[in-house]
């Protein structure tokens, strides 16, 4: 037997497919009638012999077989995996699937999470609890069914000799001819020849394609898996959301109630509040205006007094108008006091009512804030439009307050308001006794001091019509004067809008970008525009401030002026009407109470 020969025995004994395709012939297999084998684990060792061909000498395989002559055949559309049919395979049974240990799919199909403690954890396991899925495989073909050409074929898992040796030249090849069935291990070279690099084998490219095939196969397996297990987490996170949600709304809506009640407890404190507030306000007006009345007769008994003093000094003697009229004085100055007190006492007191009153607004205001923020939460849905993240709210603030301090601050601010509203009724009616009777000891004293005044006259007429002449020139020029302010004034105010418009075309100008920013002539001609304005604008303020004081001294004449022109008309007419006249003007008794 020739070299050829042991070569070919050799390769049928180990099937090696590799060297019948390299001959062009169909590979030749021996195997039993009734097993199919299947190599799980080989070692071969290989010995050169002379010559360029390896030889096999001796080959050790152990072998693991498997009976496969009851073996289920393939069933290639799993219901495990019908998507469109049924619910997730292995998670819902149906009647045409098969069980999990009968399936024919590879393992990884058949590791599952339990179901009961699925939806207890609503799919959601703890990373440490996840198992790895078991190493799949492609289940083989038995009987005369052949597997697709992509996939490895029998044989391929035996050992396989190097292919006859080629020459180095031909149009194959280029150069040395070293290839072997051990590829990439170091030493070896590929075929190389001028289109290409030929580096692995057919059996192991089918290899390659069935890890591909089972690598997809468990990605798929996985992808529905997951797809379960988010459902199921989608489910139960919904159903705690809706039950969280409504328990928040529920508690929202209680709270909402709560501030209304005490946003109505404080509305009637306010009302009542401000009712005091009121009634103290008239009785603070009422003395004020009784104050303000008390000055007319303190200022006539005041100018009898100094036009009588003003008579010549014949007439000054000490008579019954003079006495009574320095009683009058002297009671309407006590009285003044007694206003005085009271008024800081009633202004005093009416601070403390709308302190108070400010107070139960402010509590009002913030509960009406706090009504309203409750209800719009009350009032939000998933579906609102103003939705929006707020991760910082969830932090509680330092400055927040606790249930019971609250309705201990919102009791406390009604008591506080309750007890300040029961003084300051105390206080009017206090203020109302005192104004009633010093309004009837202020008119009892003016009948008798008209009784005295009635016979005391005297004036200088020529005087007097001097004075009111030069008065009427002063009172003109002041008019003069005021109308030349109101002009100045009105000027300065025309001048703003140029101002305006310059410095606004300097800060237009000052947002041009970079090298646009330039001081160029339009630039120097705003800054010489808004300094002008500014110096127009100083001169005018210099003749106002002129005009002004020219004023103010024309306003001190006039009032100079007045009072000599009264000094005298007191002089003149003391004896005559004078008297008479002044005490006609005395106030009634309804408004020396304070009434108008």
């Amino acid at each position: 037997m020739d070299l050829q020969e042991q070569k070919d025995k050799d390769c049928a004994s180990c099937h090696n497919i590799a060297h019948f395709q390299a001959k062009n012939e169909p590979p030749r297999f021996e195997q039993t009638s009734k097993i199919d084998l299947k190599a799980k684990e080989c070692c071969v060792k290989h010995s050169t012999k002379s010559g360029n061909v390896p030889g096999i000498e001796k080959c050790e395989t152990e072998c693991y077989n498997y009976k496969s002559l009851n073996k289920r055949p393939i069933d290639t559309k799993c219901d495990l995996d019908d998507k469109n049919t049924y619910v997730k395979g292995i998670l819902k049974n149906s009647a045409n699937a098969l069980r999990v240990n009968d399936c024919c799919c590879h393992p990884a199909q058949n590791y599952q999470q339990p179901q009961a403690e699925m939806h207890a954890t609503a799919g959601r396991t703890p990373p440490e609890e996840n198992k790895e899925a078991p190493s799949p495989y492609i289940p083989e073909i038995v009987g005369d069914a052949n597997p697709p050409c992509y996939l490895p074929q029998p044989g391929d898992e035996f050992p396989q000799d190097a292919e006859a040796p080629m020459v180095p030249v031909g149009p194959w090849a280029t150069g040395r001819i070293d290839w072997g069935p051990l590829s990439g291990l170091t030493g070896t070279r590929p075929i190389v020849d001028k289109y290409s690099i030929t580096r692995f084998s057919e059996a192991e490219w089918r290899k390659h394609n069935k890890e591909i095939l089972e690598m997809a196969a468990i990605e798929q397996h996985r992808a529905n898996l997951i797809d379960w297990n988010s459902r199921q987490c989608l489910e139960q996170t919904q159903a705690d959301v809706d039950k969280n949600q409504e328990k928040t709304t529920n508690r929202l809506n209680q709270r909402e109630l709560e501030i209304h009640r005490w946003k109505c407890e404080l509305e009637r404190a306010i009302a009542a509040a401000s009712e005091e507030i009121t009634f103290m306000e008239e009785q603070r007006q009422r003395l004020k205006q009784a104050s303000a009345v008390l000055q007319l007769p303190e200022a006539i008994a005041g100018e009898c007094l100094e036009r009588r003093t003003g008579r010549l000094d014949p007439e000054l003697v000490r008579d019954e108008v003079e006495v009574e009229l320095m009683k009058e004085l002297a009671l309407t100055a006590e009285i003044r006091e007694t206003f005085a007190r009271t008024l800081k006492d009633v202004q005093a007191q009416l601070t403390e009512d709308k302190t108070a009153k400010a107070r139960l607004e402010y509590d009002w205001s913030d509960k009406i804030i706090s009504h309203g923020i409750e209800t719009l939460n009350q009032a939000l849905t998933t579906k609102s439009t103003v939705l929006m993240f707020h991760p910082g709210s969830v932090i509680c603030q330092d400055d927040q307050s606790t249930l019971d301090y609250w309705e201990h601050f919102t009791r406390e601010i009604l008591q506080e308001g309750e007890a300040t509203r029961q003084r300051s009724v105390t206080l009017r009616g206090t203020l109302d006794a005192i104004l009633i009777n010093a309004a009837r000891d202020l008119r009892s004293q003016a009948d008798r001091v008209e009784l005295a005044l009635s016979r005391r006259i005297a004036c200088t007429e020529e005087t007097s019509k001097r004075l009111e002449v030069d008065l009427l020139k002063i009172l003109q020029r002041l008019a003069d004067v005021e109308s030349i302010v109101d002009a100045i004034r009105a000027a300065i105010r025309r001048l703003d809008f140029p101002m305006k418009k310059a410095q606004t075309r300097l800060n237009n100008r000052q947002m041009r970008p970079r090298v646009e920013n330039c001081r160029d002539e339009a630039h120097f001609g705003l800054l010489e525009e808004v300094k002008e304005l500014g110096e127009n604008v100083a001169a005018l303020q210099a003749q106002l401030k002129q005009a002004e004081d020219s004023q103010t001294a024309l306003v001190k004449a006039r009032s100079d002026l007045e009072r000599e022109i009264m000094v005298k008309r007191k002089t003149l007419e003391i004896d005559r009407d004078r008297t008479s006249r002044i005490r006609s003007h005395y106030p009634s008794t309804t408004a020396l109470a304070g009434y108008s």
